[in-house]
């Protein structure tokens, strides 16, 4: 996350200021950014990841969401717009708006070369504060690569990845498996 000298708002100001915003902002430790926009693929991405955990759980108590609903992190601490987040169980709100969640159990992040970093370390640091989050996607839009975080009982976060058309992302938390042909199939990868 890179940002210009700002002067740092309240979790408040920056609520006031985003919800009006035409374009979206995140939000840590009193800074506010703009987010970039994504490629075509980065949306075909999350467009077929977000349909095929849509399809998984379609008899489950859970919703996916893309893009637009907001992830509060702590007392406000960080706002983030992941790619994609599945709630299972009903969705807690922050506040009045309904725009603003606290309770995701898995958080997506599409990849790509200006915010990989930031997916990776930054984001990940923050995410792993969120109390009801299990796992972590990173899904790569340069290769069929997805990798993924997945909460123990004990407290550590242990690495998964899959690679190649035979591959499969296997989601303990929502007890899936999602193939990697089938995220990838209509994706031209460079």
């Amino acid at each position: 996350m890179s940002a210009a000298a700002q002067p740092t708002l309240s979790p408040a100001e920056y609520l006031a200021i985003d919800r009006t915003a035409e374009t979206r902002h995140e939000y840590v430790d009193g800074l506010m950014v703009a987010m970039s926009g994504g490629s075509g693929r980065h949306s075909l991405l999350i467009g077929t990841f977000s349909r095929l955990l849509g399809n998984a759980l379609i008899d489950r108590p859970c919703v996916v969401s893309v893009i637009e609903l907001r992830l509060q992190i702590g007392q406000g601490a960080a706002y983030l717009f992941p790619d994609i987040m599945v709630v299972c169980g009903p969705l807690q709100y922050s506040d009045g708006p309904k725009d603003t969640v606290v309770n995701p159990t898995v958080v997506v992040e599409v990849l790509s070369g200006s915010t990989e970093r930031w997916d990776r370390v930054g984001k990940f640091a923050r995410y792993r504060l969120v109390p009801t989050l299990r796992e972590y996607i990173l899904v790569s839009q340069d290769e069929m690569c997805i990798e993924w975080y997945t909460l123990r009982d004990n407290g550590e976060w242990v690495y998964h990845a899959a690679t190649g058309p035979e591959a499969v992302c296997k989601l303990g938390s929502l007890d899936i498996e999602l193939s990697l042909a089938e995220v990838y199939r209509k994706i031209e990868l460079a």
